[in-house]
């Protein structure tokens, strides 16, 4: 089997993730106190205790996120998984920061930093109520480019994510993406909804954010990565410290071509992909785009037995 590592996105956050793992294994709970450390406060006490709708404020679930994903990671190294037992590692949005600390790319507690500013910056980059993101299924990624295009107006509205063969989602004015809803169910989509989140990412709205990140990134030292990142904008295998860092830039205000990620990897050998950490959207997305890619969620201490250790 060739294997990749793939890491989630914002909206697979819950309290109580990577508890477990932290009572576990000692490396996975190290994490989570790096993560603290680093951000100043208690983020783990808010993973594992706190509100829901306080985990799921973006410069919070970010983090969070990273952590939990670190954690399991750590967990399986010390059962002798090691990052170089996969040939990729990717992740969606967020999760690329996940993979490319997974990797050695960028330090933990930089990682962990980094996802606070990029959180803030997203959520301040356009005022509450200005911004909306939907999801529109049932159409593939160029009618839904498309169906952007038509609903733009004098406004923003793109195509953000390129999630799965009938899953793409529409990011921009909130005006703009109500008329993409409705363009949408106009060219066949099964559905189109509205999505829960604050602020439209991934779309040209996201320009601040993207102006915070470069001046951010520019004072992180970032490593080759021990094993090629697949980056969301570009769906191919990078090692290079200088793209990495350009790219992380580009993500803010660029699409997520998941899709084509996840075909890339298949062409070049992947028949099998961990999820790493929190939930398992990747994994049905993986399933919906390559049914021949085996999947496995490794998010507890079972998981990570199971995974490290398979039977027969």
């Amino acid at each position: 089997m060739t294997r990749a590592f793939v890491f989630p996105g914002q909206g697979a956050q819950t309290i109580g993730m990577g508890k477990a793992l932290a009572d576990a294994y000692p490396a996975a709970k190290a994490i989570f106190d790096e993560v603290d450390d680093a951000l100043g406060e208690k983020l783990s006490k808010l993973i594992w205790e706190g509100e829901q709708d306080t985990l799921t404020l973006t410069q919070n679930a970010q983090p969070a996120l990273m952590a939990t994903s670190l954690a399991a990671m750590r967990a399986l190294e010390s059962e002798g998984v090691s990052i170089t037992d996969a040939a990729f590692v990717a992740g969606h949005s967020l999760g690329e920061y996940s993979a490319l600390a997974a990797a050695g790319s960028i330090s933990v507690a930089d990682t962990a930093r980094l996802l606070r500013t990029r959180g803030q910056a997203m959520q301040q980059a356009v005022p509450v109520g200005v911004g909306a993101m939907a999801a529109l299924l049932g159409l593939d990624f160029e009618t839904a480019t498309e169906v952007a295009a038509e609903a733009a107006h004098d406004q923003v509205c793109q195509a953000a994510n390129d999630n799965d063969p009938g899953q793409v989602v529409v990011s921009g004015h909130k005006e703009a993406v109500e008329r993409a809803l409705e363009i949408a169910k106009g060219k066949g989509a099964k559905r189109a909804v509205l999505l829960p989140v604050s602020a439209p990412f991934h779309c040209a709205l996201m320009q601040p954010a993207a102006e915070v990140m470069a001046r951010a990134l520019a004072e992180v030292d970032i490593q080759r990565p021990a094993v090629p990142v697949v980056a969301n904008v570009r769906a191919t295998g990078l090692s290079d410290a200088a793209t990495i860092r350009n790219l992380l830039v580009e993500q803010v205000t660029g699409s997520v071509r998941w899709r084509e990620s996840v075909s890339f990897m298949a062409s070049e050998g992947v028949d099998e992909v961990w999820e790493i950490g929190a939930g398992k959207a990747l994994s049905g997305m993986i399933r919906r785009i390559d049914r021949s890619i085996a999947c496995k969620a490794v998010g507890t201490p079972e998981d990570v037995k199971a995974a490290a250790h398979p039977a027969g």
